[in-house]
């Protein structure tokens, strides 16, 4: 009863609590894309703070969202206080803004070169040099910063160095662009969850109803629980039958989509990576049925790169991020390239849309003459 209490109680603090600073802090921004790939916004320290806090606290609870967006908009938040301090430009302060949100996460997972490119690639959508340069340098700066607090180390340990075979590199040409069917219809899920998420008053009530349903499914898939760390950590050693495999699959994606379209704030990147880790796995072991020669944490780490880099619209920073991510995966690189690249165009041709830009608000139509 301890894992739906619990939650329970995190659907009502955060429905509660993003209420109140909702409307305490009417119009202000807290979502970096948007003020990055606007013109003229403002990101809001002060309703950031409080957005970060609150869903940090509810992902702590056992949410089921991201915890990498509270290290987004926080350092996206500092970078916006510096370039008005600095009087910069608006071109220079929406680079230092991206730079803060890619920072940010850097800081949080120890993925230096995973924030560069994440700011470069996603949030400028170019990597040039005039971007590059203070990307690598924002990144790597809080990076070494956070090691005063947080761990040095990969984020998932003991993750075998897994090699090369013809199976997995067979496999990757193949479930690379069915990968990317998936992500395609994860993207437009959370696109339309968003746009039809719970406001006003609604918005109060609607965490409880969600963070519930939670519990209950959790009841027997405590997995579903949290962001997805551990659910992806199990994938990559290997862990997990074919049956349970799928059912996470499945899963993750709706107790995510669902806990946003209650109104909580938060992140997307770690739900999909554990999809996609999950669902490697899955296939991998059903592949390993008809042409045996890998095991199912390679498969994991293929198909958690592959769902990444097309989630994202990102292959460069799904790729380095599950390098940094796994403190290795450099021997099945070739089939990681291989499934990136063929579920990224995939999820390109059907829609072109990503996790990031599928949750945009549409920008209001000029009124007619």
């Amino acid at each position: 009863m301890r894992r739906i209490v619990v939650l329970l109680v995190a659907g009502a603090f955060g429905g509660m609590a993003w209420h109140l600073l909702r409307r305490l802090t009417p119009g202000e921004k807290t979502e970096i894309d948007d003020v990055v790939w606007g013109e003229g916004e403002r990101l809001s320290f002060r309703r950031s703070l409080g957005t970060s806090v609150i869903s940090e606290v509810v992902i702590g609870m056992g949410a089921s969202i991201g915890r990498e967006n509270a290290p987004k908009l926080m350092g996206g938040a500092a970078a916006g206080a510096l370039a008005g301090w600095a009087r910069l430009s608006p071109g220079q302060r929406r680079l230092l803004l991206a730079c803060g949100g890619g920072a940010g996460l850097a800081a949080v997972y120890s993925v230096p070169l995973g924030g560069a490119l994440f700011t470069a690639e996603i949030m400028m959508g170019a990597i040039t040099l005039p971007v590059a340069l203070p990307a690598l340098a924002c990144s790597g700066i809080a990076t070494v910063t956070a090691w005063l607090y947080l761990p040095s180390h990969a984020t998932y340990l003991g993750v075998p160095g897994y090699r090369f075979t013809a199976p997995l590199m067979v496999w990757a040409l193949v479930a690379g662009p069915l990968i990317g069917l998936v992500a395609s219809g994860y993207i437009r899920l959370i696109g339309w969850v968003t746009h039809h998420a719970a406001t006003g008053r609604a918005a109060v009530f609607a965490p409880v109803g969600a963070f519930g349903i939670l519990g209950l499914i959790g009841f027997a898939y405590p997995q579903l629980f949290g962001n997805g760390k551990d659910m992806a950590a199990s994938a990559f050693l290997g862990a997990g039958g074919l049956g349970l495999l799928l059912v996470l699959a499945v899963l993750k994606p709706l107790v995510t989509a669902l806990c946003l379209g209650s109104g909580a704030s938060g992140g997307l990147f770690t739900p999909t990576l554990s999809t996609g880790a999950v669902l490697g796995a899955a296939a991998g072991i059903a592949w390993s049925l008809a042409w045996p020669g890998s095991p199912s944490g390679a498969y994991a780490i293929v198909g958690a790169a592959a769902m990444l880099g097309a989630a994202m619209q990102a292959p460069l920073t799904g790729l380095a991020m599950m390098l940094e991510l796994t403190g290795g995966g450099f021997g099945v690189m070739i089939p990681m390239i291989a499934a990136t690249v063929a579920a990224s165009m995939v999820a390109r041709y059907v829609d072109g849309y990503s996790i990031y830009t599928a949750r945009l608000r549409a920008a209001p139509r000029p009124a007619a003459p």
